[in-house]
């Protein structure tokens, strides 16, 4: 008898190869973090033991340095093709969180996403995030059309009711495909533990502080937290009442900022 986690894997399962069969020039955005990462392990199971496209990481240069050492050594398990990108020529010119939260997002996520869409010529993108996770992606679609610019038109997307995709757009439609959009944290983190997936070591507390969710290292913080194990962090989650996000600050950082962000192709 099936329970909620293998429904789960079913139908991520079934969305990768959905979209493998349909789209051509695929990647996969990789954040490395939990979703992104068990997101790696359902494509993995999909296409027996492989991930037949290439592992996308736009690298702002902020990042923790244990997320990096992670990032490499896992995508060599994988025998992952990593592709990472950088907006070089605003790093050169001195980008920074300081020059703004919003703006920063913008010119090394967003405008370094879109560098490698161009360079690369991908015609679409497998993106770990869930509905969950924060107001703005509640509102997606498993199968999301952007314009020739990457940005999204949310006030206007195709319906999926009942589960029934949407897969036929235009010649020069770029899309993203959420495998795992209607997955909770709770849910990943019960996947991460049947499963035994690896994950970053930053989730796990040390000296009663562990993060909740992976960023850059202006604009993320830790929570007061002794879970250092998946089965503790499980248990956390039953009665934590604050955001999943509540540590990025760039989601504090105006009304709507987020949405604004994913607007203009933000992951």
């Amino acid at each position: 008898m099936l329970d909620h986690l293998d429904e789960l894997e079913n139908q991520s399962i079934y969305i990768f190869r959905e979209a493998y069969r349909k789209f051509e020039n695929l990647a996969m955005l990789y954040s490395i973090g939990k979703d992104s990462t068990t997101m790696i392990h359902l494509a993995r199971k999909a296409f027996f033991g492989r991930i037949p496209f290439p592992l996308v990481h736009v690298d702002t240069t902020y990042k923790y340095p244990e997320m990096i050492a992670y990032r490499d050594r896992m995508a060599g398990e994988w025998e992952a093709n990593l592709i990472v990108g950088k907006n070089e020529e605003a790093i050169k010119a001195g980008m920074g969180p300081e020059k703004g939260r919003l703006v920063c997002c913008e010119a090394l996520k967003t405008q370094g996403l879109s560098k490698v869409i161009d360079e690369h010529g991908y015609k679409g993108l497998f993106l770990g995030i869930r509905r969950d996770e924060e107001g703005s992606r509640a509102k997606e679609r498993v199968f999301s059309p952007r314009d020739k610019n990457f940005e999204w038109a949310y006030k206007d997307q195709p319906p999926e009711l009942w589960d029934q995709f949407n897969t036929s757009f235009r010649e020069d439609t770029h899309i993203r495909i959420h495998p795992i959009l209607g997955w909770t944290e709770l849910n990943v983190w019960e996947y991460i533990q049947r499963e035994k997936i690896e994950i970053c070591p930053l989730y796990f507390a040390r000296e009663g502080k562990r993060f909740r969710s992976l960023g850059c290292m202006p604009c993320t913080g830790p929570i007061i937290s002794d879970a250092d194990s998946v089965e503790k962090i499980i248990e956390e989650l039953k009665t934590l009442r604050t955001p999943e996000r509540a540590g990025r600050a760039q989601d504090q950082e105006n009304a709507y900022a987020m949405q604004k962000l994913r607007a203009k192709g933000y992951m």
